[in-house]
């Protein structure tokens, strides 16, 4: 649910984490079990040429070859390693062995001292973790409100399951609400002890614990910032971690650093890098040590987390969020996701992303729901671990990226997953990286047979700049994957949809649609907002967004456009639901063409002999042409210069049925030169810096040939888009234009023509005229429903000036419109309604309101077919409000049947707060007359809900009354 940065299929890479159990698994043998050092050799070297392609040739193994630096196992191929060792010694590797083990001499040591392997033993559930109902803090201002409300009326109700490593005991801790508030009360004591001020940043460096839970809520009551911050990696990375970690530590200005003993080493020399860093303690020491200096308690606006983003596109940065930015995103997710007090949670996400802490964690502390937590560094090692969480804690909940999935999907062994039932999962939610079509299919396919409902897949948005969550899907609707023409998207920035049967379809996954109280638009480089099916860049805004970056001015200024917030991201809107496309900084413009970097990458990736997922595309400017090089940095083991030539041969040829063009520049560079964040997303910013200083040892393709080249599409492309840019304006101009001259002869003709009769039947044609010239399409369909014997009430969404013209023009002549009364206040639009026979009614006097729904009601008893827009008003993002009773009552009180009907594509025309229209298709869906079931208020409810029913599942767009 964070911000989506580069495809990512493979593992972020953690260490010092806990792991946990699965199910049962028999005891050691007392006896060591023999590993033969030649034959452990013999599988590394095996490995090493798999992942070479089997090009024959390899690096030399030894015992104390490094498998990163010599051998260049990434954390996806030491997995790959450890599982091939397991099966050839009949052997369990201790978990954390995937972030432990430097050598094979590490790996010989941890085979010999592992326990010999089983299958597992058990699928017996775990004791139900679900208590008794329990009443939501609603009234809760902030956290520390809603952790000790729960304290208060349910201190003995387990809040978190903490799963053990999967070799050490016990298998489950228990962490109450009671025993955290205690806790971390002793902890907040002893940080004021040390002299922490209110509102003063406190850094967090621990792995998945108790710990962790206890340090962040002893922050909060001591009146501090809690800085979540990633724990040391392998020791070969140190120097990054202490490189980013000083640099975070200092923006936050914290006093004081958690973390457990064993990192004391690494802290001082954060200490040393980070001036502000006056304290380093472990959560023990804190809590032996109490100050009786009164606790400042924060309130609503105050900050409750710095976010520090991943660092993906750039240096990071801390995204300030308050009590109440966290509070209404959790209350806002609760609500799309129907969250109950029989769900439980299980997640293996790190607490210092905001995926782990704020979607899993607070979020379930909130809901006073179950979660079981289990280390990263166990799923990386063993991804069954995870499914047999979800088995044996009957979870109904989970989430991770999209690597997570595919790992499951094709990384485990059949024989591990014996026995496992997953049918209790209602909702596994796929954020944080782009979500790939394939691996949703793969998923479920594979774990259909153990009961996944694929339905339950829910692609979901999010980024730190909204807390964590922006848009999801509805519930158990499944993945919805569009379509796209590629040559169009690229060339035109439209999401057409492709034709079926076209193999160069793209396909792009729907993450869903705006939470409860959050708005998304989509704009152009102007600022101009786009209709559906137009990319653009993704601004957001709502209760859950920040106020901006922690003493970054200069980054919070580019976050705003206004009281919009930039994602960074580019997209389109369909059908109400969000599509990501890719990246801003990332997108590359060719000649005036939009290339998306990943799709290239992953094409890349799969060639044999190219590091799957250590694959970059980005561009680079170029000033002759005053366009951008295409340039593809890939990975590769490959030193012979023949084979190495095939490659270059292979990656230009996959490149070029993709982009339509070949690329500018090909670089094969060795192992672990594509730079990475610590969740595994590509630095492309980094990777183009360091191409641009040569470090990558690539010469630029010459000047002349380049410009030769693009010079031609270049034009071309230039000139489509100026023709397209200039054409709408022209057609908002037309139409404007049009809707003057129409609206001024239908202001005539009522003012003269006599009687009902004819004024209706003038501006019903002056109105199909206006639609039939004004070049936007009306589609209607059920149009056999209007014509019913006899009276009818129609009722119809609201969503933009348009739709009453619209309607005009579909619906036949004897229907009397009923408006809000505000439209009287406009001379116009007083005379040219009333000229027509609308009924107005008042919305917010209730003695008025009342009448006028009596007069309005006598109006239908008398035979007169009616037309309302229950919403009452209309707004500008997508969604269909709740409906007010006065149509159904009108309809009861006359016996008329009601006739839904559907409206769409008017707001991506017309919507509210613009004066530009675009063009488009509208649709009329009129769907089947709905009779009404008694003449008593309950009888009106239903026929409301009914009728409210047939348009929310025709108009496409989502329900706003949920």
């Amino acid at each position: 649910m964070a911000r989506s940065g580069s495809a990512a299929d493979r593992p972020s890479r953690v260490a010092g984490l806990t792991m946990p159990s699965v199910p049962d698994i028999a005891s050691p043998p007392p006896a060591r079990i023999a590993v033969a050092p030649a034959l452990l050799l013999r599988i590394v070297a095996e490995l090493a040429r798999d992942v070479r392609a089997g090009s024959g040739s390899a690096p030399q193994v030894e015992l104390d070859s490094n498998l990163e630096r010599d051998l260049g196992f990434d954390s996806l191929e030491r997995s790959e390693l450890l599982l091939r060792v397991e099966r050839a010694f009949g052997v369990r590797l201790p978990a954390r062995t995937l972030v432990s083990a430097e050598t094979p001499r590490d790996l010989l040591r941890a085979a010999q001292a592992g326990s010999a392997s089983s299958l597992p033993s058990s699928t017996a559930i775990a004791a139900p973790l679900v208590g008794q109902n329990v009443e939501i803090p609603d009234h809760a201002a902030t956290l520390l409100d809603a952790l000790e409300w729960h304290a208060r009326t349910q201190p003995d109700r387990t809040h978190v399951t903490l799963l053990a490593e999967a070799d050490a005991g016990p298998a489950a801790q228990p962490l109450t609400y009671g025993e955290l508030v205690a806790e971390a009360s002793r902890v907040a004591g002893g940080l004021l002890a040390c002299g922490l001020e209110p509102g003063q940043s406190c850094a967090i460096m621990l792995p998945t614990s108790r710990e962790f839970f206890v340090a962040f809520f002893g922050i909060l009551q001591a009146g501090g910032v809690p800085v979540p911050i990633y724990p040391p990696a392998r020791r070969s990375q140190l120097e990054e971690h202490l490189r980013r970690q000083s640099g975070i530590i200092g923006n936050a200005l914290a006093a004081i650093l958690v973390t457990t003993p064993s990192a004391r080493a690494v802290a001082r020399l954060l200490r040393a890098a980070a001036p502000s860093l006056k304290h380093i303690v472990s959560v023990a020491e804190l809590g032996t040590s109490a100050s009786s200096a009164a606790r400042w308690r924060p309130g609503a606006a105050d900050i409750a987390l710095l976010q520090y983003t991943s660092g993906s596109t750039g240096s990071p940065k801390g995204v300030i969020l308050t009590h109440a930015n966290l509070l209404a995103n959790i209350r806002a997710m609760g609500r799309a996701v129907a969250v109950a007090p029989t769900d439980v949670f299980v997640s293996w996400l790190p607490l210092y992303h905001d995926m782990g802490l704020i979607g899993a964690w607070l979020g379930s502390l909130y809901y006073a729901i179950p979660l079981v937590v289990m280390s990263p560094t166990d799923f990386l090692g063993r991804p069954e671990s995870w499914l047999w969480a979800l088995h044996r804690y009957r979870a109904t909940l989970s989430a991770g990226p999209n690597f997570a999935y595919e790992m499951c999907a094709t990384r485990i062994d059949e024989s591990r997953l014996a026995g496992l039932d997953l049918s209790g999962l209602r909702i596994a939610f796929n954020g944080a990286e782009p979500v790939r079509p394939e691996t949703i299919t793969r998923f479920a396919k594979r774990f259909a047979a153990f009961g996944f409902d694929a339905r339950a897949q829910t692609p979901v948005y999010g980024l730190a700049e909204s807390a964590v969550g922006l848009a999801f899907p509805p519930l158990n609707r499944g993945p919805l994957i569009d379509r796209v023409d590629r040559g169009r998207l690229a060339q035109t920035g439209v999401a057409t949809p492709a034709a079926v049967g076209d193999p160069r379809a793209l396909p792009v996954v729907a993450c869903g649609q705006p939470l409860l109280g959050h708005e998304i638009r989509i704009i152009d480089a102007t600022g101009r907002e786009l209709p559906e099916r137009h990319e653009g860049r993704i601004e957001f805004r709502g209760p859950s967004a920040t106020s901006g970056y922690f003493r970054n001015p200069e980054a919070t200024r580019g976050l705003f456009h206004g009281d919009w917030l930039d994602t960074g991201d580019l997209g389109y809107i369909a059908g109400g639901d969000l599509y990501l496309t890719g990246r801003v900084k990332d997108i590359i413009i060719r000649g005036g063409q939009h290339i998306h970097p990943q799709e290239t990458e992953a094409a890349v990736g799969n060639i044999r002999g190219i590091r799957k997922g250590c694959v970059t595309v980005f561009g680079v400017p170029d000033r002759a042409s005053g366009t951008e090089q295409v340039v593809i940095l890939a990975e590769t083991r490959e030193t012979d210069p023949a084979r190495r030539q095939a490659l270059r041969a292979a990656v230009a040829e996959s490149a070029l049925a993709l982009l339509g063009a070949p690329p500018d520049d090909i670089v094969l560079a060795p192992p672990h030169t594509v730079l990475k964040t610590s969740s595994g997303k590509i630095r492309r910013a980094a990777c183009r810096d360091l191409y641009q200083r040569g470090m990558t040892g690539a010469a630029p393709r010459a000047v002349w040939l380049q410009v030769a080249r693009l010079a031609a599409t270049s034009t071309a492309v230039r000139v489509r888009q100026t023709i397209t840019r200039l054409g709408e304006s022209l057609f908002a101009a037309y139409a404007w234009g049009l809707f003057a001259a129409l609206a001024l002869v239908a202001l005539a003709l009522v003012a003269v023509l006599p009687r009902l009769a004819w004024r209706r039947h003038a501006v019903t044609t002056l109105a199909r005229a206006f639609v039939s010239a004004s070049r936007i399409p009306v589609r209607l369909a059920g149009a056999s429903h209007l014509q019913a014997m006899g009276p009818v009430t129609v009722v119809a969404n609201h969503a933009s000036f348009l739709d009453g013209i619209v309607l005009l023009a579909v619906l036949p002549e004897r229907c009397h419109f009923v408006a809000k009364r505000e439209l009287t206040r406009n001379f116009a639009t007083r005379l040219l309604l009333r000229g027509i026979g609308t009924r107005f009614v008042e919305r917010f006097d209730v003695e008025a309101s009342v009448a006028a729904a009596q007069d309005v009601a006598t109006l239908a008893a008398c035979g007169e077919s009616l037309v309302f827009f229950p919403e009452g008003t209309f707004r500008r993002e997508p969604g269909l409000l709740p409906f007010r009773m006065g149509a159904f009552i009108a309809a009861m009180t006359a016996g008329a049947p009601v006739i839904p009907v559907a409206i769409r594509g008017t707001r991506s025309v017309l919507r509210d707060g613009q004066w530009l229209p675009h063009r488009g298709i509208v649709q009329v869906i009129v769907t089947p007359p709905l009779a009404p079931e008694g003449r008593d208020w309950a009888a009106a409810v239903r026929l409301r809900d009914r009728s409210r029913a047939a348009i929310l599942a025709a108009c496409g767009e989502p329900d706003l009354a949920r």
